[in-house]
C-alpha cells in the first residue's frame, strides 16, 4: 500500500513539473521573456534597420545595439547604447541611460512608435533575426 501512495504522489509531482514546463527544458517564465531583436522603420517603411535588446543591468535598462544604417532613420541615434522600459510601457534609447534620445509608446497592435522626438515617425516591432 505505501508503494502505491508513493507512486501516486511521484507521478503527481512529475505531472506538476510537466505542467510548468514544455518538454523542452524551458519553464513557462522564459516563454514571457521579451524578444531581443526588433525592426525599426521611418515613416511607414521607407527606411528600416535593425535593433538588438541586449543584457538586462539593472531593473528596467538594457544594453542597446543598432545597426549602423540606423543613423539614416534618425541622425543621432547611432549614440543610443541603452534601452529604458518604464512601468508606464514607454521605452527609451539613450546615450547615458539617463536622457533619451528618442522615447516609443506601444501602438496599437504590436510593437511601439516614437512620440519624441515628434519626426521622423519611428515604429519599432519585433523580429526574428533582421541583419543589416
Amino acid at each position: 500500500m505505501r508503494t502505491l501512495s508513493a507512486l501516486i504522489a511521484a507521478t503527481a509531482l512529475f505531472g506538476g513539473i510537466q505542467l510548468f514546463h514544455d518538454g523542452s527544458g524551458e519553464g513557462a517564465a522564459d516563454e514571457a521573456a521579451p524578444p531581443n531583436t526588433y525592426r525599426l522603420a521611418a515613416n511607414g517603411d521607407e527606411a528600416a534597420c535593425a535593433v538588438s535588446r541586449g543584457t538586462e543591468i539593472s531593473d528596467g535598462l538594457s544594453l542597446l545595439t543598432l545597426a549602423p544604417t540606423c543613423r539614416r532613420l534618425l541622425p543621432g541615434i547611432e549614440q543610443a547604447k541603452f534601452w529604458r522600459e518604464q512601468n508606464d510601457g514607454t521605452v527609451a534609447f539613450s546615450a547615458n541611460g539617463v536622457d533619451p534620445i528618442v522615447t516609443f509608446a506601444v501602438a496599437d497592435g504590436e510593437g511601439y512608435e516614437s512620440y519624441a522626438p515628434a519626426l521622423p515617425l519611428l515604429s519599432l516591432a519585433a523580429t526574428g533575426d533582421l541583419r543589416d
